[in-house]
């Protein structure tokens, strides 16, 4: 986009000699919450790239990607999705899978920025992990996280500075997404107890759809065992820079290849709001969110950056209905990058 400069004779004009490019592709993979039953079933049998991958996971997961496959196709599933043994590996995959989509079409992200589990799609597109080594462990990890007690997550319209008298140890700040957009976790009755006292101070929450507490200490006891799980790997430097949604800052490599750092994923408090802070201020950017519902999209949306050069856009609708609905907001993705200039496959076609 061109500039306005002064000519020094008090008049402006429009900077075109500046050269004009596509901007920049930053992909952006939602996480816990996002879920819905049928997520992205309209591009499978459509979309080939999508669908090869889809079916690669599955078919890593063995028996149970069968099983989890199933209930990813049915209006009906036999496990329900929010649990976290059907949100977690669909989450992974189907973000995963619109990564691998986008890629296709020519498109070299600039950076790459997932939200809970999707920073472990994030990190297996960058090459920090082998697809198969990401799909064993997360399951492995799932299994473990499914004994925990049960919990949840609260999405509360606050500061972090005014849930304060809320949080006891049991109940914390398991996300901060940006200025006035936090999450707790916890077990599920403190929880409970949590949000009776937000809405008694009017305070507006609302629960996220999770059967666990992710992002709270209810979780930490599996750290151990995935640890050990992760050290197991060959864990490398990313390819693509990831920015960490753990650390507020791209990811090292020292941090890619800590097992400490992916075993702490799960308890530790995700730092949304900063992390997109640090990929916006480094230039304007097309932000693409590869997943469900749309989420991140809209918290792009609020961002002062976006809207002034940078552009923030969704592959998938942001709630479940026909399977055409999947297939039209793909291609409206598509076009919008075609348009832009950054996928030259597309424009060749």
């Amino acid at each position: 986009m061109g500039t306005v400069k002064d000519t020094g004779t008090g008049t402006a004009r429009a900077d075109l000699d500046r050269p004009r490019g596509p901007r920049p592709v930053a992909l952006l993979f939602p996480g816990q919450g996002a879920q819905h039953t049928r997520m992205g079933t309209g591009l499978y049998d459509h979309d080939p790239v999508f669908t090869a991958t889809m079916d690669e996971i599955f078919a890593e997961l063995g028996r149970e990607g069968a099983r989890i496959r199933a209930d990813w196709l049915s209006a009906d599933p036999a496990v329900p999705i929010d649990d976290v043994l059907r949100a977690q590996p669909l989450l992974f995959a189907v973000d995963y899978a619109l990564g691998r989509t986008v890629m296709s079409w020519g498109v070299r992200p600039a950076a790459l920025l997932g939200h809970s589990v999707g920073e472990m799609a994030a990190a297996t597109l960058a090459g920090v992990f082998t697809l198969s080594d990401a799909v064993r462990v997360m399951w492995e990890r799932l299994v473990r996280l499914s004994r925990t007690p049960p919990g949840g997550m609260l999405a509360v319209a606050a500061t972090p500075a005014e849930l304060a008298p809320h949080l006891d140890g049991e109940v914390v700040i398991g996300a901060v997404n940006g200025p006035r957009q936090v999450m707790l976790a916890g077990a599920a009755a403190p929880l409970a107890r949590a949000a009776a006292e937000l809405r008694e101070r009017g305070i507006t929450c609302r629960p996220v759809r999770a059967t666990i507490g992710f992002h709270s200490p209810s979780v930490a006891a599996t750290a151990p065992q995935d640890e050990a799980a992760f050290a197991a790997l060959p864990l490398r430097a990313p390819g693509i820079p990831v920015y960490s949604c753990y650390t507020g800052a791209p990811l090292t490599e020292r941090e890619a290849r800590d097992p400490g750092f992916w075993a702490r994923q799960p308890s530790a408090c995700v730092v949304f709001g900063a992390a997109l802070d640090a990929l916006l201020s480094g230039g304007d950017l097309v932000l693409l969110e590869a997943g469900p519902s749309q989420s991140l999209t809209t918290l792009a949306r609020r961002h002062r950056a976006v809207g002034a050069g940078s552009t923030a856009l969704a592959l998938l609708p942001p709630r479940r209905g026909e399977d055409a609905a999947d297939r039209e907001s793909l291609a409206r993705a598509a076009e919008a990058l075609r348009t832009e200039g950054a996928a030259p496959d597309l424009a060749r076609a």
